[in-house]
């Protein structure tokens, strides 16, 4: 019976690219038909692609992946997987960037073995660039926070006549609901707008 060749590709999200990784796949051998594609996090196995790709493979399976990383990047959950992928399902896995990480190699005592070791070692650094890449994220915010730097949008500027308008329905002559659509926005943006002024106004008098 000829094995059957799987293969799986992660990008942490939707704007990035997973063409050099479907390409790296393709060009083993992996028929596109039987390539999953998950664009989330690879901090845990919970991805749907994954998950339904784990039901098809079987002692029959060869499963190709660019690096180590693709799978996943918590060490601990990536040992893990590894074990029900190859010992559970009885799957191979080929990891190309790595041609050490070739389940098919070298079935042996000593083989495993050293499979096993440099899996530990690639995900132990997987986990750690990634722990890595978030700390200094974190630190990179909270140092241009420091420094007045203000993050996401920037609020779009007041309708000229919001004033006036804001006066009339401060005073009770008008509703929000009136209010929001002489100002051409919904009555919560008014209504966050409204409060907002109010507190800039009470600041500056």
């Amino acid at each position: 019976m000829s094995e059957t060749i799987y293969g799986y590709a992660r990008v942490s999200t939707r704007e990035q690219n997973e063409d050099r990784q479907i390409l790296a796949l393709m060009e083993m051998g992996v028929p596109q038909s039987n390539i999953y594609l998950d664009k989330l996090s690879g901090k845990d196995f919970e991805r749907p692609q994954y998950k339904k790709l784990l039901k098809k493979l079987n002692d029959n399976s060869v499963l190709y992946i660019k690096s180590i990383d693709r799978l996943g990047r918590n060490y601990h959950d990536l040992s893990d997987q590894w074990r029900i992928i190859t010992k559970e399902k009885g799957a191979d896995i080929v990891v190309i960037d790595m041609p050490l990480l070739d389940t098919r190699r070298e079935k042996s005592l000593l083989g495993t073995f050293i499979s096993d070791l440099i899996l530990a070692l690639l995900s132990y650094v997987a986990e750690t660039e990634y722990q890595t890449i978030h700390q200094r994220q974190a630190e990179g915010i909270a140092a241009a926070k420091a420094r007045g730097i203000k993050f996401g949008r920037k609020p779009s500027p007041l309708p000229p006549n919001f004033h006036e308008v804001y006066q009339r329905w401060k005073m009770g002559k008008i509703t929000v609901k009136q209010a929001a659509f002489e100002c051409g926005m919904p009555q919560a943006t008014f209504y966050y707008k409204a409060r907002g002024y109010q507190k800039a106004t009470i600041l500056n008098d």
